[in-house]
């Protein structure tokens, strides 16, 4: 997308996997591929497209893999969602930091980092644009 194209859609979801977020390592976050994400997101954000961003937390735990070792797959299965949380509060601080507004919500209540998910409220959001 250039300076003057007219977005092609309104509103999209983005699926990323938490793996997008290694680099070259075997896991964690790499702040450079972040940060160019994030550069992305906010041309498509300063376009008028509003951004939905699904994202998982592979790069940190994987719940799968966890339960085939043994652990209780419940367990593991939640622990996931902790990382995927921990990439989205990643993501929310470097949109923030390039002044585009975010928000976090999680399924699993977190209020002190996340807001619940609710569909209606999440409309909202991208409506409000952030």
């Amino acid at each position: 997308m250039t300076d003057g194209d007219a977005p092609l859609f309104k509103r999209i979801v983005i699926k990323l996997s938490g793996e997008s977020l290694t680099g070259r390592g075997k896991f964690g976050i790499d702040i450079e591929i972040l940060a160019g994400l994030c550069r992305q997101m906010k041309q498509l954000h300063h376009a008028g497209v509003e951004i939905g961003l699904v994202i998982g937390g592979g790069n940190i735990f994987r719940g799968l893999k966890a339960s085939q070792g043994g652990m209780d797959r419940v367990t593991g299965d939640h622990m996931g969602m902790l990382a995927t949380v921990i990439n989205s509060m990643a993501f929310q601080d470097t949109l923030e930091k390039l002044d585009v507004d975010c928000r976090v919500m999680s399924a699993v209540r977190m209020d002190d980092v996340a807001e619940p998910y609710i569909r209606r409220r999440a409309v909202h959001h991208l409506k409000k644009g952030g």
